[in-house]
């Protein structure tokens, strides 16, 4: 299974670059940073490829220019209507793996700013396919601005945003945690509001209610 995500990138603090996917990951145990260079159209200013220390899932991880926000929201909406899929040749561990990323992954996530609440883009309709695509949308209030367009993509939601929030990567990597094990969406929300709590401590009852599910 293969976690795909997008996500903006932008100058920020030191607590913000901390946080930030590549560093983040790149400093958990869970996680094996592969590769990090060039992304693979201007738009995009790095990709990194990292993969699960406990499992055969890789993260494809993209940094899109902050000023071409719309071409990052509509890569996602593109890939969870299982359009754009591609297929991504590593070496991991001294083996030649191919990896299904795009469309043809199994769970897109956004991490960043809504973009839906400054504009709006034309739907991009996608079908249901054999296995379900899901998808985590970590920015503010991403429940009622993103619910228009993942309904028209056909993909089922698996973690968004009733508030204002910071997207930040502990609460994606919390969410793969739960993914990863199989754990009921319920049960992803929980830990996402947990990990959300722990660094901005904003009490769980509170973390708990800004995380929704399908």
């Amino acid at each position: 299974m293969v976690p795909s995500e997008a996500y903006q990138s932008q100058k920020k603090g030191r607590k913000g670059a901390a946080y930030g996917v590549k560093t983040f990951f790149k400093a958990s145990e869970e996680w094996q940073l592969i590769s990090c260079g060039q992304g693979p159209k201007d738009v995009i200013l790095e990709r990194c490829l990292f993969k699960n220390r406990n499992a055969d899932v890789f993260l494809v991880a993209d940094a899109y220019q902050g000023s071409e926000i719309k071409s990052a929201v509509t890569d996602f909406l593109s890939a969870a209507a299982g359009k754009t899929s591609e297929e991504i040749r590593a070496k991991v561990n001294s083996a030649d793996v191919s990896i299904a990323a795009g469309g043809a992954a199994d769970l897109l996530a956004y991490v960043g700013h809504d973009a839906f609440m400054d504009f709006q883009i034309a739907p991009i309709a996608g079908t249901k396919g054999n296995k379900p695509r899901r998808t985590i949308i970590l920015a503010c209030v991403s429940k009622a601005f993103f619910s228009p367009y993942i309904g028209q993509t056909g993909a089922e939601p698996l973690l968004w945003t009733t508030g204002l929030m910071a997207p930040e990567a502990y609460t994606l990597k919390a969410a793969l945690t739960g993914w990863i094990a199989s754990e009921d969406d319920e049960a992803i929300r929980h830990r996402a509001a947990q990990a959300y709590d722990k660094y901005q401590k904003c009490g769980s009852r509170a973390a708990l209610r800004l995380f929704a599910t399908n």
